[in-house]
């Protein structure tokens, strides 16, 4: 027999939008917790109206949501906060990542739900924290890269990019994922729950330790390259003959020789004073990558892959999203499923965290707009007619 899912039996109720919140909610739905959703009637989350990518459905909303229960209610009525609050009275988690002193307003945030219901780990995920000058300023996830250098060490030489991801969204989500499996851990030893706070940029700020610290101790941060590292040579992408790119990365001296004998085919440069070691080739990056790229130019993708594997270099090809989708490794490792939605079946990639002989993860539905709601109050013990008076007044959708 197969073990249950690590989650099971605990209900995480998560009034959340964007990234941040949701990515966090859907690792703990699909390690089997049970997530219901509080939306706005009048949209729900903002993420549902990003892009139409997914069928119709937004991507952002597909990737954060799947295996919710959703529940449209109107939190500025007091029947409908009412509502929220007896779901938080049944719950083991709270998640919230409204702005800055709405919660507290709504009395949904960490500290007075916790003083309320004392096994409950509730979460707040903010931009900067609930305290300090920049506490009550607006905080989106390409605005928080800025402010966490993060751009600043991203991009070329000649301008700062940002990443092609929503990096400090994630970083929070995942902070706010580990927070609460290790306050459930806690809560099992103790019996007590607790308040949970994540900020966006303190996530992304720990996750710029290397240019942190290089800057910190160092005097300088490391230089925008591009794809190159900064500071080993060569670690870069070129170009192949059929218009592929392969990253090749040479961590040491002995694999620059093995490269400028085995694929370069000079085995001179291996001892050459301007390349033999990584100081001497970051400090001639130019001539380097120059004899590198002239080598990789004669080459097909597959034939210069190849020939860096067989001389043990570390290499991979530059992938568009497509390919990623297309990955070998992940269909070889059968890491993709179908999820139901509104619109029908969804490919979806398994979660990264697997658990040998247990059940495989929940990837439950994506739900649409308020598809729970009737029946997560009638388990409230609201009446048909009840919930139809609420609908009507549009406390409810």
């Amino acid at each position: 027999m197969s073990h249950p899912l690590p989650l099971d039996g605990i209900t995480v109720v998560a009034v959340e939008q964007a990234v941040s919140a949701p990515f966090a909610t859907r690792q703990l739905a699909d390690l089997g917790a049970r997530v219901i959703k509080i939306e706005r009637p009048d949209g729900g989350d903002f993420a549902r109206g990003y892009d139409t990518a997914a069928r119709g459905l937004a991507s952002h909303f597909v990737w954060c949501n799947r295996g919710k229960e959703s529940i449209a209610v109107d939190l500025k009525d007091p029947r409908g906060l009412e509502i929220v609050r007896q779901l938080v009275a049944e719950a083991d988690v709270f998640v919230q990542n409204l702005a800055q002193g709405a919660a507290a307003r709504l009395g949904l945030d960490a500290a007075t739900l916790c003083a309320a219901h004392p096994r409950l780990i509730a979460v707040d995920i903010s931009g900067y924290g609930a305290e300090g000058p920049y506490a009550h300023k607006r905080a989106y996830d390409m605005l928080v890269q800025c402010e966490a250098g993060l751009v600043s060490v991203t991009g070329t030489e000649e301008q700062p990019v940002k990443a092609g991801i929503p990096a400090a969204d994630i970083a929070a989500a995942m902070y706010a994922f580990s927070g609460v499996l290790a306050a459930l851990l806690r809560r099992g030893t103790t019996g007590a729950g607790g308040p949970v706070e994540v900020s966006m940029l303190e996530s992304l700020a720990e996750w710029m330790g290397h240019p942190l610290h290089y800057g910190m101790h160092g005097g300088e941060a490391p230089a925008r390259t591009g794809v190159a590292h900064a500071v080993i040579s060569p670690y870069d992408a070129y170009p192949t003959a059929d218009g592929g790119q392969v990253l090749l990365s040479v961590q040491n001296d002995r694999e620059w020789r093995r490269l400028a004998d085995q694929v370069l085919g000079r085995p001179e440069l291996g001892d050459d004073p301007v390349f033999a070691t990584n100081t001497a080739r970051t400090a001639n990056r130019e001539k380097t990558d120059a004899v590198v790229a002239e080598a990789l130019a004669r080459l097909g993708t597959d034939e210069a892959i190849a020939r860096l594997e067989a001389a043990g270099i570390a290499c991979a090809r530059l992938n568009s999203v497509r390919d990623v989708a297309g990955h070998p490794q992940l269909a070889a490792r059968d890491r993709w499923r179908e999820v139901d939605s509104p619109v029908g079946p969804l490919r979806a990639l398994l979660p990264p965290i697997t658990l040998p002989g247990g059940t495989e993860a929940r990837m439950g539905a994506v739900p649409a707009l308020g598809e729970h709601t009737d029946a997560l109050l009638s388990a409230l013990g609201m009446t048909d007619e009840g919930t139809a008076a609420l609908r009507r007044d549009g406390v409810v959708a």
